[in-house]
């Protein structure tokens, strides 16, 4: 019995260490983002020349759109050439992801 009440007070603080360190923007962003975007936010040569519309996450870019639109835009996609993350992405993973890319604009 005293085991099984250890297992949960754990289980407890570990759920609570989760959700108090939130989800990864970067990690998301690496695995999902960064093969078109590049690293930084900057579209490295190939995919610009390849998806001409393809822009940095600069300041520029955060003047005209709030995380919200960033999340609207990976869950809905853009055109034919940015598709939708809302099979790979929940959507606090989106929200996370558009508040690590704002990084970019400093």
């Amino acid at each position: 019995m005293r085991s099984l009440f250890l297992f949960g007070v754990l289980a407890a603080a570990l759920s609570t260490r989760a959700a108090a360190q939130g989800v990864d923007g970067k990690t998301l962003y690496d695995e999902n983002c960064k093969k078109c975007h590049g690293a930084t936010g900057t579209p490295v040569a190939p995919m610009k020349k390849k998806y001409e519309k393809l822009v940095a996450f600069d300041a520029a870019f955060f003047a005209k759109r709030s995380d919200d639109s960033v999340v609207a835009i990976l869950t809905n996609g853009k055109g034919e050439n940015m598709k939708s993350f809302k099979e790979k992405m929940k959507p606090d993973e989106m929200a996370a992801v558009a508040k690590y890319i704002r990084g970019f604009a400093k």
